[in-house]
């Protein structure tokens, strides 16, 4: 990870909202530098699918660590990465993985409090604490930690209680050592406003069709947005429907908007 680097990711979410378009690999990463992003994000989804596994903490944490460091290598802006849980059981992996990622070139992580092998189920906050502490010995002072928070994501426990059980957790990740808090699944305007006065961090929330425009989330004080595996989604269903059109109307119009190949090679041509 380099300093300046690093010193650029923190600086950009003082002038919200940071837009972080999410890659899956370092073609796609490149593609999103070219368009203009500030920074990139990994998706954990879009990484794991690309490498030919199922989100959800299934994937090698050498794999992904090795895509991370590929991703940071192919574009100049800095790179954040999802690494789901920390790729470990314990809070001593959870800080072997973030020096590793550190050391891929990363200046950002996002961890999230799930528990993938228990789908609905969050880890005990005092426990991912301990892992969020651990992440920030393993990567340094100058890594931007993002604390993900799950329970709108996964719709868990009464909607009464969500509100006030996101602020619990994010006091507690914040005193943990967290820089940010990434609350999924929720873009209702009144919530996303509340979670901002409520939470002393930078607020992340995740994007898409059907949500607030960016301009609006920033009016409402988010910090960042991000888009998940949306891009990614978009780009399979993109080649999707490439191939149905080449099999069965026997048309090449879709694949007439395609990126220039020889603007690919320039992209990724690094030295």
């Amino acid at each position: 990870m380099t300093n300046d680097r690093a010193a650029r990711f923190r600086a950009l979410h003082t002038t919200p909202p940071l837009i972080l378009p999410n890659c899956w690999d370092a073609a796609s990463a490149a593609v999103i530098a070219s368009a203009g992003a500030a920074a990139i994000a990994t998706t954990s989804a879009g990484v794991a699918w690309s490498l030919g596994r199922p989100d959800g903490d299934r994937l090698d944490r050498d794999a992904a660590i090795a895509l991370v460091e590929r991703v940071a290598r192919a574009v100049d802006v800095p790179v954040t990465a999802d690494i789901e849980s920390g790729f470990g059981a314990t809070a001593k992996d959870v800080a072997e993985t973030l020096a590793a990622v550190a050391e891929a070139g990363a200046v950002g992580v996002n961890i999230e409090d799930t528990v993938a092998e228990t789908p609905g189920s969050l880890r005990p906050i005092a426990e991912q604490a301990e892992r969020l502490a651990a992440a920030r010995e393993g990567a340094g002072p100058d890594l931007f930690l993002n604390a993900r928070i799950d329970i709108y994501l996964a719709g868990i426990g009464d909607p009464a209680t969500r509100f006030d059980a996101v602020v619990e957790r994010a006091a507690a990740y914040a005193a943990a050592g967290a820089d940010g808090i990434f609350v999924p699944g929720v873009t209702d305007p009144d919530t996303v406003a509340a979670l901002v006065q409520a939470i002393d961090l930078p607020l992340n929330v995740m994007a898409g069709p059907g949500a607030p425009a960016p301009s609006a989330l920033a009016a409402l004080g988010v910090a960042r947005i991000s888009l998940g595996p949306r891009l990614a989604s978009a780009a399979y269903a993109a080649a999707r429907h490439a191939t149905i059109a080449l099999l069965e109307a026997d048309s090449y119009a879709p694949l007439e908007d395609g990126t220039d190949f020889g603007e690919m090679q320039a992209l990724l041509d690094r030295g």
